[in-house]
């Protein structure tokens, strides 16, 4: 670790040009950043009244306050009692709400609560991960790479070291995995290493009506006034080691859990967060941002939407699919609103001008030194000629990933295909989906999602993609769709699909869970000859499939030559403090609570109430406000969670901390590390801070802790939770 850091101040503090010019467009500025917790800014944070030291956050082998962050499903959580008790987003828990509920026991809309260890509710496919220690490694995963490989050559070899450094490190039987990833676009690569725990259950959610208040409408939007919260447990074997689901398992115990705060938060208060954020883009050049607000965006946006319209038909005509629909609702909508904010955002923000007229001095700059023109002259022009390839790509590439995402039987037979394969090939060589310690993994979310598989729905789905695949222009068409269209003269291409698809789905048995699992497990010939259309459906289409591996991985192995070229091609040009993008690894961010001001005129306060619960309630979904919550405010039933200041229960609040999508169910602290609030949203405004961050507008959404406990207790009465969190 300590390579990286002198590597990393030699790039910063090698050139002093004006640190403005470059700023608007990288989003340098004093609280902007997601840092690994070796880069902590300590004088920045001790001038803002931070009180904890950098051991208390993180220390190798234990005992910080990251070993009580944990990385839940696609989000995060945090440990807040020492039985494995980890407080969450409602959102990040909704599958596993949505998989226990039944039209007798809706749990979306009636809430859930535990009353007794024995009561809680399996989780399957939740898993949780803590970080035990991470450390620079990229001589190891270089090493032997020569500097004149790129592209698909480049990639394979890397992939292969990664994959045996993984396979070396990670103990399953201690349920230590180990995860390599790369900082800076491929200038470093560090070894991440996890306490894997696979037993996860559902200890507490509140209804709908409060844990989505809002729903869509409200969605990325201030003011809100959802309580995103719910509780769950990680469970390991009787010996304390991580264990599949079982009866027996006990809850695991955290030696570090956090201590929640009833102090409550004024503006201007320190706050800091630490989670999981996804990926962010900040130094991308301007042929990526062209792409996407021109073609990915623009094409994403126009199929989420197709997509939900659909399950949105099904489920009016039958009103128990909502129940099955609503995990895949929730994501889709949740990535269309954020797509069409990114998309709006961009514009507004002209971000792709700017980025242009910085590569045009940039360029003008090297051009100035023969020495580094020749370094980094080509890596502009370069970079443009690999998007220009990618865009002809594009939406054949977008269906076929996402029609297995669409239609989970045709991704059934997908995976099932590829794995007789790949099965065939050692260990090592196979794709790193297809490893062996995977397997397990796939079987168990095949078994997850026959709870929401409605074929007559999913055949429509594998439909619209078909069909839109068949109107793809001439370039871009797939050949098995052209000869299934073929196989119906006279019929229109519509017509074509809708009675290819009636035909496979009548005859596939891949609908059958048990039936899945066994293909699973035959041999490549033993599948082939059990004739079943959808598997010979995936057949046909997996050397399409290869092809755009291949074109993806030579895409991906020449930008990790050039994209960390201009990086430092940058910091040779302006001094700046290059924190590496998310990548979905621990990251710590600061700020101070603050509203802000979206436009003329207009001012967003930093905090809302109760009350303002109750001035949105219509009655009906999503401003649904429960009974029993509009009578403890009309009674001002608040107990000790009324701000004073507020004469209310306060319910959401906002600071100016740098997150992203992964971060939903961080851990927001005070200057002690104490629990204050629970990050679920960014402001509408901010979609864009993948791209840029913007202090002015740029804004974490985070549901109040006092808000939480004032649920727990006054609205469910939920003592036995209560009584196990630490609470100040």
């Amino acid at each position: 670790m300590n390579r990286f850091k002198t590597k990393t101040v030699r790039l910063i503090g090698a050139f002093s040009l004006a640190l403005f010019l470059l700023a608007p467009v990288l989003g340098l500025h004093a609280d902007e950043g997601m840092f690994l917790l070796n880069q902590l800014p300590m004088e920045r944070l001790q001038a803002l009244g931070f009180q904890l030291t950098p051991e208390q956050i993180y220390r190798p082998g234990g005992g910080g306050l990251s070993d009580a962050v944990v990385m839940v499903d696609g989000g995060t959580g945090a440990f807040v009692s020492p039985s494995g008790l980890i407080l969450t987003n409602h959102h990040v828990a909704f599958a596993a709400i949505q998989m226990n509920s039944s039209p007798e026991h809706n749990y979306i809309k009636e809430g859930f609560w535990a009353k007794t260890r024995q009561e809680e509710l399996p989780a399957p496919g939740y898993e949780c991960r803590i970080t035990l220690s991470f450390q620079d490694i990229t001589p190891r995963v270089l090493h032997g790479i020569k500097k004149k490989w790129t592209g698909l050559k480049r990639y394979k070899a890397i992939e292969k070291r990664i994959k045996e450094i993984e396979e070396k490190e990670s103990d399953e039987k201690a349920g230590i995995e180990a995860k390599v990833v790369s900082m800076y676009d491929g200038m470093y690569y560090y070894l991440f290493k996890y306490l894997r725990i696979k037993d996860v259950r559902l200890v507490y959610a509140p209804p709908e009506a409060i844990g989505q208040y809002g729903g869509d409408t409200d969605n990325w939007m201030w003011p809100r006034h959802a309580g995103d919260f719910s509780f769950m447990r990680a469970y390991v074997g009787p010996d304390g080691k991580p264990a599949d689901y079982s009866p027996d398992n006990v809850p695991f115990h955290s030696k570090t859990y956090l201590p929640i705060s009833t102090a409550g938060v004024k503006e201007g208060d320190f706050m800091f967060i630490m989670g999981y954020p996804g990926r962010t883009m900040r130094y991308r050049t301007s042929y990526s941002v062209r792409y996407n607000q021109k073609i990915s965006y623009p094409y994403r946006i126009q199929l989420f939407k197709e997509m939900i319209q659909l399950l949105n038909r099904e489920s009016e005509k039958d009103s128990s699919l909502k129940i099955k629909f609503a995990s895949m609702e929730m994501m889709l909508s949740n990535v269309l609103k954020n797509n069409e904010g990114m998309l709006e955002g961009l514009k507004k923000s002209h971000l792709l001008e700017r980025k242009l007229a910085m590569e045009k001095q940039l360029t003008e700059f090297l051009n100035r030194n023969p020495e580094l023109q020749k370094a980094y002259g080509g890596v502009l022009p370069s970079i443009g000629k690999l998007y220009a390839q990618q865009e002809k790509w594009y939406q054949r590439e977008t269906l076929l990933r996402f029609m297995a995402f669409g239609s989970r039987m045709y991704g059934f037979a997908s995976t099932i295909y590829q794995w007789s394969v790949e099965k065939k090939k050692p260990n090592l060589e196979r794709d790193p989906r297809f490893l062996d310690r995977n397997i397990p993994q796939i079987k168990q979310r095949m078994k997850i999602a026959q709870r929401d598989l409605h074929p007559p729905t999913d055949a429509k789905m594998l439909e619209l993609f078909l069909l839109k695949l068949a109107n793809l222009p001439e370039d871009q068409q797939v050949q098995p769709v052209v000869e299934i269209l073929k196989r119906y003269p006279g019929k229109t291409k519509a017509e074509a699909v809708h009675e290819y698809v009636q035909e496979v789905y009548s005859g596939t048995k891949l609908a059958d869970l048990d039936t899945r699992l066994k293909m699973m497990d035959m041999s490549h010939e033993e599948l082939m000859a059990q004739n079943d259309p959808l598997i010979a459906l995936a057949a046909k289409l997996s050397p399409v499939q290869k092809q755009i591996q291949d074109w993806e991985q030579t895409f991906a192995g020449q930008l990790s030559v050039l994209r960390p070229k201009f990086i430092e091609a940058l910091t040779r040009w302006k001094k700046a403090n290059l924190y590496p993008d998310a990548n979905r690894t621990i990251r710590f961010t600061y700020g101070t609570v603050k509203g802000y001001e979206p436009r003329d005129a207009v001012i967003y306060k930093y905090i809302t109430t109760l009350r303002g619960v109750l001035e949105k309630d219509t009655g009906k979904e999503p401003f649904n406000c429960p009974p029993k919550l509009r009578q403890l405010e009309e009674n001002r039933d608040f107990g000790r969670y009324e701000d004073p200041l507020l004469r209310d229960v306060p319910v959401d609040f906002l600071g100016t901390t740098d997150i992203t999508g992964g971060n939903s169910g961080s851990p927001v602290m005070n200057a002690k590390g104490e629990y204050i609030g629970i990050a679920f949203d960014g402001n509408y405004e901010s979609m864009t801070s993948d791209w840029q961050f913007d202090p002015r507008l740029t804004r974490t959404i985070s549901v109040d802790a006092r808000y939480i406990l004032f649920i727990l207790d006054k609205f469910s009465g939920a003592k036995n939770i209560l009584e196990e969190l630490t609470v100040h």
